[in-house]
C-alpha cells in the first residue's frame, strides 16, 4: 500500500514536483517488518505495467495503478532492484521493455557539485549536456543542466512524444543542476529541456546550453553525439604546437565564412560539407602559403545574416556543413597539411531566441536583469553576467572545449571592447558605473584574465586573440605584468589608416603621411596582428579593390602595394576571403566567391602575388622572427612626403637577416631615388608589386642592383633605385 500522500502524487501528475526521485523507482520498505521494496512509475500513457526482475528468469510482478493521471506501483522482495525493468502495454496495446530511469542513482558525485558551485569545474563539458554513457551494464544517455530558479525540469523528445511529464529531472538542490539517466536512448537522439519556472505559470522549452550538436535551423532541438569516437591522426602537429612561441613565427591568416566560400551551382547553390572543405578549402590555403585558417563562427546559430555571431549552442558545431565527426575530419586534415585553424569565439552577447539562453529557467539567469547591464544597444542583444561563478564557467568551459576536444589551434575573442566598458555604445544615463565609479566592467576583465591563463596553462602553443578596438592598455600582455593576457591583439587603428589612406587620390596622400608612420609609435605596445577583415567589406563598404581610387589598373596597383606594404609591416598577418584575388563584390553570405573572376590576367596577378608574400614572409625571417620589438624595425626614410615615398629595414635575430621595403604610393616612376642601407653589395629584388606576373608594368630593378658605399640615410652605403609607380619592393643583401 503506497505511503504518498495525496498531494505529493497531485504535484508529479501535474509537473510540479521538484524531486521526482522521491517518488519514483525503488524504496525500501521495513514497515511489514521483513524488507521490501516499492517501485512505482510514472506512465501517463500506459494501460498495464509490470516488473521483470532479472535473477527471477523473466518472471514478472505486475503493477497496481494507484492514481488515474498513470502512477503505477509493486512490491518486490529486497533484491538488486537497480537492474529491474519494466514492461508496458500501451492503450493500443502494443507492449515494450525498458529500464526505468528512477531505478538508477544520480551520478554527479559531490565533488563535481562542489568544482560546479564554486566555479571551477573547467572539464564541465564531460560531465553537462548529454552524454552517451553505461551504466550497471546499460547503456543510455545521461543528462545534465544548469537551472536553478526552475520548479521543475524534464528531458523532452521523440522518445517521450515530448510529454514533460515523463521524465522529470532529478535536482541536486543548492547547485540549482538537475540531471537524469535515461537508458536505451542512443547517439542521435533529440531532445530539449521543458522548464517550468518557479514563479509564475508558464512551461519553457530549451535547447541544451551544453549541447555538441543540434538540428538544422529553423527546427532548434538539441542532438546527443558521442564524439569521443573519432581517431586523431595530427599527434605530430600537436606535439611541434606545443613547442611554438606564436610571437616569433610567421603568422598569416586566411579569415572564412565556410558557407559562402564556396559552394556549388550544380546542385542549387548548396553549401560544401566539412569533408568537402577539408578536400578543397585546405588545399588552396596551404597553396596560397597561409599559415592558419580563421573561421568565421562556427557554433551553432539560428540566423544566417548573424554569420554566427549570435550563437545559440557555444558547444555546438553547427550542422549546417555537417557533424562533429566531419569537423574533427577538417580541423585533423588542417593539421597534417601543416595549417592550423583558428576560429571565432563570441562571448560578448547571446540573442534572445527563445529556445536559447536568455530567461532560461524564467530569470535572467546567464544575462543581468537590468537593460543598463545586461542589454545590448548595438546588436540588440543579451549580455552576460561574468560575475555570476556558473555563467564565468559556462564561457570557460566553452573556450576550452573547442580546444580539447577539436583540436582548434586559437580563438579570436570577438568584440572585446563591449565585453571591457559599461557605457560601450550607451550614452550617458543608460549604464551603471561599477564600485569605483568607472567605466571599466571588472567581472569581464577578471574572467578574460583568469580564461587565458587557463588557456596558455593547458594548451601551449594556443593562440587568444583579441578584436579589441580601442587604447586599453596591455590587452596581449601577461596578467602577471597587469595585461588581460592574450596572445595577440587586433590592429584596428592600422586598418583605418591605411583603408583610408589607400582610398584617396594618390594627389592628396602627400597631406596623409601620418596615417603611413603613425602605426608604428604604438607598433611593439602589444602584439599586433593587421586584420583585412570581413567588416571592412561589407554593409555598403565596398571591397578592398572597389575601395581603391583610379582608374582599373591603378585599383589594381594601389591594392598590390597595399598587400606588399602590409606583408611588410610588423605584426602577424590577416586577409579576409576574396581579397587574394581582388573581389570586385562586397561580400555576400548567401553567395559564392567570384572565382571566375581567375580567369583574368589581373585578378590572377594579384593572387600570384599574395601566394609570393606569403612565401617569402614565411622563408624569411627578418619580417617575422621580430614582430612585436623596436630591434625588428629601423625607419630609413618617412619625410618624403611630397613623393609619398617610405623607406625602411625588418630585421631579424641574426644582424645579416636584414630587408629593405621601399614604398612608392603615387602613380608617378621615381628613378634614380637612393636609399641608404646598413652595407654595400648586392641587393635582389625579392618582391616588385609592379612586376607583369602581378599585372604591374613591370618597372623595376632588373631583379636588383649593388650598393655602393655612398652614404645616405646615415648609413655607410646606398642603392640608387628606380621605385615603380604605386608599388612596394622587398629587398635583400646577398
Amino acid at each position: 500500500m503506497s505511503n504518498l500522500t495525496s498531494e505529493q502524487i497531485e504535484r508529479l501528475a501535474n509537473g510540479r514536483h521538484w524531486d521526482p526521485l522521491t517518488i519514483l523507482g525503488p524504496h525500501r520498505n521495513s514497515s511489514t517488518g521483513a524488507e521490501t521494496t516499492q517501485i512505482r512509475c510514472f506512465l501517463p500513457d500506459a494501460a498495464a505495467v509490470s516488473i521483470l526482475l532479472d535473477h527471477r528468469d523473466g518472471s514478472s510482478v505486475p503493477m497496481a495503478r494507484i492514481h488515474e493521471s498513470g502512477l503505477f506501483e509493486a512490491t518486490v522482495p529486497r533484491v538488486p532492484v537497480h537492474r529491474y525493468r519494466v514492461r508496458v502495454t500501451d492503450r493500443n496495446g502494443n507492449t515494450s521493455e525498458r529500464y526505468d530511469p528512477y531505478g538508477f542513482q544520480p551520478l554527479l558525485t559531490d565533488f563535481e557539485l562542489h568544482l560546479f558551485a564554486e566555479g571551477r569545474f573547467f572539464r564541465a563539458y564531460d560531465t553537462m549536456g548529454a552524454h552517451c554513457r553505461t551504466v550497471d551494464g546499460v547503456q543510455g544517455v545521461h543528462f545534465v543542466v544548469w537551472a536553478p530558479n526552475a520548479a521543475r525540469v524534464s528531458v523532452v523528445g521523440d522518445f517521450n512524444q515530448w510529454n514533460g511529464l515523463r521524465h522529470p529531472m532529478i535536482s541536486r538542490g543548492a547547485t540549482g543542476l538537475w540531471e537524469l539517466f535515461i537508458p536505451g536512448l542512443t547517439d542521435g537522439t533529440l531532445y530539449k529541456y521543458e522548464i517550468r519556472p518557479r514563479d509564475r505559470d508558464a512551461v519553457l522549452l530549451k535547447a541544451d546550453p551544453y549541447a555538441v550538436a543540434s538540428e538544422l535551423r529553423p527546427k532548434t532541438a538539441s542532438v546527443a553525439r558521442d564524439t569521443s569516437q573519432y581517431m586523431w591522426n595530427d599527434g605530430h602537429w600537436m606535439q611541434q604546437r606545443a613547442t611554438n612561441d606564436p610571437l616569433s613565427i610567421p603568422i598569416s591568416i586566411y579569415e572564412v565564412h565556410l558557407g559562402s566560400w564556396m559552394r556549388v551551382p550544380e546542385e542549387d547553390h548548396r553549401w560544401l560539407t566539412y569533408r568537402e572543405l577539408a578536400a578543397k578549402l585546405i588545399p588552396y590555403v596551404v597553396d596560397m602559403g597561409y599559415t592558419h585558417v580563421e573561421l568565421m563562427p562556427i557554433t551553432e546559430h539560428p540566423f544566417d545574416g548573424s554569420w554566427g555571431y549570435q550563437s545559440t549552442g557555444y558547444f555546438a558545431v553547427t550542422c549546417r556543413y555537417g557533424t562533429p565527426e566531419d569537423f574533427m575530419a577538417f580541423v585533423d586534415a588542417a593539421h597534417q597539411a601543416g595549417l592550423g585553424v583558428l576560429m571565432d569565439w563570441a562571448p560578448a552577447h547571446f540573442p534572445d531566441d527563445p529556445h536559447g539562453l536568455s530567461q532560461f529557467d524564467g530569470t535572467h539567469l546567464y544575462d543581468h536583469a537590468d537593460p543598463r547591464l545586461g542589454y545590448h544597444p548595438d546588436w540588440h542583444s543579451r549580455i552576460f553576467n561574468y560575475g555570476r561563478v556558473e555563467v564565468r564557467n559556462f564561457l570557460m568551459n566553452s573556450a576550452l572545449f573547442w580546444l580539447d576536444r577539436y583540436h582548434i589551434d586559437g580563438l579570436r575573442v570577438d568584440a572585446v571592447a563591449s565585453m571591457l566598458y559599461l557605457d560601450y555604445g550607451r550614452k550617458a544615463g543608460e549604464w551603471i558605473p561599477n564600485q569605483f565609479g568607472g567605466h571599466e566592467n571588472l567581472d569581464a576583465v577578471l574572467f578574460l584574465k583568469d580564461l587565458n591563463v587557463l588557456v596558455h596553462r593547458d594548451f601551449p602553443g594556443a593562440m587568444m586573440l583579441a578584436e579589441e578596438s580601442t587604447s586599453w592598455a596591455g590587452v596581449s600582455r601577461p596578467t602577471y605584468s597587469g595585461g588581460l593576457g592574450f596572445t595577440f591583439k587586433w590592429n584596428m587603428g592600422w586598418m583605418h589608416d591605411m583603408l583610408d589612406y589607400f582610398h584617396r587620390q594618390p594627389i592628396h596622400r602627400m597631406y596623409h603621411q601620418n596615417q603611413l608612420t603613425f602605426g608604428l609609435l604604438y607598433a611593439f605596445n602589444e602584439n599586433f596582428v593587421l586584420p583585412l577583415s570581413h567588416d571592412e567589406v561589407v554593409h555598403g563598404k565596398g571591397s578592398l579593390l572597389d575601395k581603391m581610387p583610379g582608374d582599373e589598373w591603378q585599383r589594381f596597383a594601389n591594392l598590390r602595394a597595399l598587400f606588399g606594404f602590409m606583408f611588410a609591416h610588423p605584426g602577424k598577418k590577416m586577409l579576409f576571403m576574396g581579397g587574394e584575388f581582388g573581389q570586385w563584390r562586397e561580400w555576400n553570405h548567401d553567395s559564392s566567391l567570384d572565382w571566375h573572376l581567375l580567369a583574368l590576367p589581373s585578378h590572377a596577378g594579384l593572387q600570384r602575388l599574395v601566394r609570393d608574400l606569403n612565401r617569402l614572409y614565411r622563408e624569411e625571417p627578418a619580417l617575422h622572427e621580430i614582430d612585436h620589438e623596436w630591434t625588428g624595425f629601423q625607419w630609413l626614410d618617412f619625410h618624403d612626403a611630397a613623393h609619398s615615398i617610405l623607406a625602411f629595414l625588418r630585421k631579424g635575430k641574426q644582424p645579416h637577416r636584414t630587408m629593405l621595403c621601399v614604398c612608392n604610393f603615387t602613380p608617378v616612376p621615381r628613378y634614380d631615388y637612393r636609399i641608404g642601407v646598413p652595407h654595400e653589395g648586392y641587393y635582389r629584388e625579392m618582391i616588385n608589386t609592379d612586376a607583369s606576373i602581378y599585372g604591374g608594368g613591370n618597372i623595376g630593378n632588373g631583379g636588383g642592383l649593388q650598393a655602393h658605399g655612398v652614404p645616405s640615410h646615415g648609413l655607410p652605403a646606398s642603392l640608387s633605385l628606380t621605385i615603380p609607380p604605386l608599388s612596394v619592393l622587398l629587398l635583400k643583401a646577398e
